[in-house]
Parts: structure tokens; C-alpha cells; sequence
């Protein structure tokens, strides 16, 4: 596979696990999307795999929702799912009723909680308040890897009577073209790319 094919496919996260692995990345199950994109790239361009990666921290222990989530609870082994995310939110308000949770405010959370817990003992009610915090950020800062939430925010500033519902049908058809997935990959597909045919072969035949 060449590295356009590659930048141009659109992989699941499952597929990169799997090419992962087969380059020899012992940790392809614990990586990120973008960690996995990025050493793949790097393995494409240069031949060889990144000397190191970073990976998803591997849980230990009892699962804190079987402890009991509370405020003073140090966050061990840490699920993210519904309840904790509505444990989250209901503490939120009883802090600051006004709290209105805004798009892109979980991965954040997530990121920065995963960092700060590495380096020293961190609770709920912590966390807790940098969701609060986190929510009351006017403009966040744009995601170094988020193709799609880049490209909706691409296509709604640049696209004139642009709606969400046209922002992600434009992606949808995005993700099926030999194109870069960007707001300006998809413009240029409009008369130049073709559709990607059998796009799970990594080979890039058709």
C-alpha cells in the first residue's frame, strides 16, 4: 500500500488494530485511532515503526462503578460509560446548575484525566470540577487528530446554508472517495476523486 492510498482510505479502528499488528506493533489493541494512524504513517513513509507508542492505560482491579462512585473517590479503574458520564453531569449541577455540556468537552475530559491520573492520585470530585471548568471554555482548541469533527466544523463555517444534517451526509460520502478526509479533500472531490472500490483491502486494488 502507498501512503496516498492509505491518507486517502477511511479506516475503522478495528482495521488499523489489525494492520497494526500485523507490522509487528505488540501494542496495536491498546492504541488510539490516531496513535495507530500515526505509527502506521510513520511505518509507510519511512519503512520502519516508531521506537515508541503510546497506549491506553491497562485497567487494574476492581472497577470503580462496582465501588461506588463518589466525590472522594480516587479514580482507580476508571469505565466510561453512561453511568459514570451521568454521575458526572449530576454532580456537575449541583455544583453549577447553569453547566451546559458542550460538544467535544469527553475527550478532552478523557485525555487530560488519563494524564493527570499517571502522575498522581486524582478524585471524581476533581474531575468533576474540570468538566465544569471545561464547559465553561468559550472556544476549544482545535483536536490535533479529529478528521470528522474538523470537517463538520470546515464544511458549516465555509459552506453557504450549510446544516449538520448536509455537514455529515457530505462526510458520509467523503469517507467512500480516494480523497484526503478534510473539508477541502471534499471539495476537490466533487469533479476529481472516484469512489474507493473494495475499500477493505489495505492493497488498494480493487
Amino acid at each position: 500500500m502507498s501512503l496516498r492510498a492509505f491518507e486517502n482510505g477511511y479506516w475503522y479502528a478495528v482495521e488499523l488494530a489489525a494492520f497494526g499488528r500485523e507490522l509487528g506493533l505488540r501494542e496495536a489493541g491498546r492504541m488510539r485511532k490516531n496513535e495507530l494512524e500515526a505509527a502506521i504513517t510513520a511505518y509507510l513513509r519511512t519503512g520502519r515503526l516508531p521506537k515508541a507508542v503510546a497506549s491506553k492505560p491497562i485497567k487494574k482491579g476492581v472497577k470503580d462503578l462496582d465501588l461506588g462512585l463518589t466525590l472522594a473517590l480516587p479514580i482507580g479503574n476508571y469505565t466510561s460509560n453512561r453511568r459514570t458520564k451521568d454521575f458526572i453531569r449530576r454532580e456537575a449541577a449541583r455544583k453549577n446548575p447553569e453547566v451546559r455540556q458542550k460538544s467535544g468537552v469527553w475527550y478532552r475530559l478523557n485525555r487530560r484525566r488519563e494524564a493527570q491520573v499517571a502522575r498522581r492520585t486524582v478524585t471524581y470530585g476533581e474531575l468533576v470540577d474540570q468538566y465544569v471548568a471545561l464547559n465553561n471554555v468559550a472556544h476549544f482548541k482545535r483536536i490535533p487528530h479529529g478528521r470528522y469533527v474538523c470537517f463538520l466544523a470546515d464544511c458549516l463555517a465555509g459552506e453557504k446554508g450549510a446544516t449538520h444534517a448536509k455537514a455529515r451526509a457530505a462526510w458520509k460520502t467523503l469517507k467512500t472517495l480516494d480523497a484526503p478526509k478534510t473539508y477541502t479533500g471534499w471539495k476537490g472531490s466533487l469533479s476529481n476523486s472516484r469512489p474507493i472500490v473494495n475499500r477493505g483491502r489495505r492493497d488498494g486494488r480493487s
